[in-house]
């Protein structure tokens, strides 16, 4: 059953303050602006500063704040960082020269974004982007070299939805988000003759004129159902003529058990390539976390003196292609197969199975991201006033910021154990009622067997998670022959 229309005091653009600037229609340019500056910024310092990792805005603000902030805000409130994309403030600035008029062919689904998630998080280790700042700034011009690219060339939001790693992160994570936007009230979209939160808003003396855009991921509001492949743009606030679009709370996670037809996306239990992407999502958060450590380097050099070779790509390859591939097929489909013969009688295959149940283990694989990211924002979260300091030196000539102050840093990392202990418990117990949910859903006399293999899943790779956490960081980027 939908859930009913948020009341005033559930719904942010209802609030003082609050809603009339959500609802001002240059919200989200103004947002844009300030992350593009903050863009020019990073990519000015990254090849034009000096090349020392812990003093360079690129790798800095990059690799530690953003991502300590975009995983913080996915949680807290929602996809607030790609609906202030700076890239689409550019490509809207150049579709005014050039209009795109082909579409994405559909039927490629998100494979294509899921192995381009999977080659950014294997290129990060294999390069160590994190120590260096000019290609972290390059990285940057190419993403947006990218996404002018595919905006030029397809219609829509075909860059955000089809093809952008960091979005599909983000489309992920913000399904376990306390707020979605979503309609006020069902009975005005039934009679609602225009759609403008789809079609867009016209002005009506000059049709060709577009003075409100509809959505360009295709989410039509009434049949909209959680945050997949929401943007959290507004456009549809921004474009419905009767005030009909909301900002409402809801049950973090709730969406990764519903098996509604959703608008764009059709159902959860039909879309192996959602299913994929939640798992990659998942055991991603694993190894980005266990490659930071000494026994993963340990294995590198076990698996390079195997294969007699110097060389980290082959290595890491391998590592990856198990800890992506082989290990999640494996692992998700014992619990499947466990999950058919615990639960006889569904009609459902072990694939369906698998499918169904895989959304579950997002919540543990946030917990993991929270901690992981959690950690390197907390112990470096004062590192970025004196590094500013730096920036100003080396791009302005002169310490218009002052000299660098470098007792600015931030929490000890014993401190932050409790947090990543609390991130990872808390994402276990919330995939084990996700998995327990999608049981009592798929399998309504059967739930307890049906949920038991995923539940004793979550608990041993919260096992592993927690010993992850737990382990000494080792220097990276010595290399083999090191």
């Amino acid at each position: 059953m939908p859930s009913p229309g948020p009341s005033r005091a559930t719904d942010l653009l209802r609030w003082p303050l609050l809603g009339p600037l959500l609802r001002w229609r240059h919200v989200r340019a103004a947002a844009q602006i300030v992350l593009l500056a903050v863009a020019i910024v990073i990519v000015l310092h990254g090849l034009l500063g000096r090349q020392l990792a812990a003093t360079n805005l690129a790798t800095v603000l990059t690799w530690i704040h953003y991502r300590g902030l975009l995983i913080g805000a996915l949680l807290l409130a929602g996809n607030l960082f790609c609906g202030a994309c700076p890239m689409i403030l550019v490509r809207d600035a150049a579709r005014r020269f050039h209009r795109p008029s082909r579409r994405w062919p559909k039927r490629l689904g998100k494979w294509g974004a899921l192995a381009l998630f999977a080659a950014a998080l294997f290129a990060y280790e294999l390069f160590d982007l994190w120590s260096l700042p000019a290609a972290t700034a390059w990285i940057v011009l190419g993403y947006f070299g990218a996404a002018l690219a595919v905006d030029l060339t397809f219609t829509g939001a075909s860059f955000c939805k089809y093809v952008c790693p960091v979005g599909q992160f983000n489309f992920v994570a913000s399904t376990l988000s306390p707020l979605e936007v979503r309609v006020r009230d069902r009975d005005v979209c039934r009679t609602c003759k225009t759609v403008d939160c789809i079609k867009g808003r016209r002005d009506e003396r000059a049709p060709r004129v577009v003075t409100a855009r509809g959505c360009e991921l295709a989410l039509f509001l009434p049949a909209k159902v959680g945050n997949l492949d929401c943007t959290f743009c507004l456009d549809c606030v921004h474009a419905c003529p009767h005030d009909n679009a909301a900002i409402g709370f809801r049950v973090p996670g709730e969406e990764l058990a519903d098996d509604r037809r959703r608008s764009a996306i059709g159902r959860l239990s039909r879309r192996p390539d959602l299913a994929a992407l939640a798992l990659l999502f998942a055991f991603a958060a694993l190894i980005n976390a266990l490659a930071m450590t000494a026994p993963a380097s340990a294995v590198e050099r076990w698996l390079a003196a195997w294969l007699g070779t110097t060389r980290e790509a082959p290595v890491l390859g391998l590592l990856f292609a198990a800890g992506l591939v082989a290990v999640p097929v494996a692992a998700v489909g014992a619990a499947a197969a466990a999950t058919h013969a615990l639960a006889p009688g569904s009609g459902r295959g072990v694939a369906s199975i698998a499918v169904r149940f895989a959304f579950a283990l997002v919540p543990f694989g946030a917990g993991v991201w929270l901690a992981h990211y959690g950690f390197h924002f907390l112990t470096g979260v004062g590192a970025i006033l004196p590094v500013a300091q730096v920036a100003a030196i080396d791009l302005a000539g002169q310490a218009l910021l002052g000299e660098p102050d470098w007792r600015w840093m931030g929490v000890r990392s014993g401190a932050v154990f409790p947090f990543q202990l609390g991130a990872i418990v808390l994402g276990a117990l919330g995939a084990s009622a996700v998995a327990h949910r999608i049981a009592e859903r798929d399998f309504p006399s059967r739930a307890v067997g049906a949920a038991a293999p995923w539940i004793v899943l979550v608990m041993l790779l919260t096992a592993l998670a927690l010993w992850i956490v737990g382990l000494p960081m080792e220097m990276r980027g010595m290399g083999l022959g090191g």
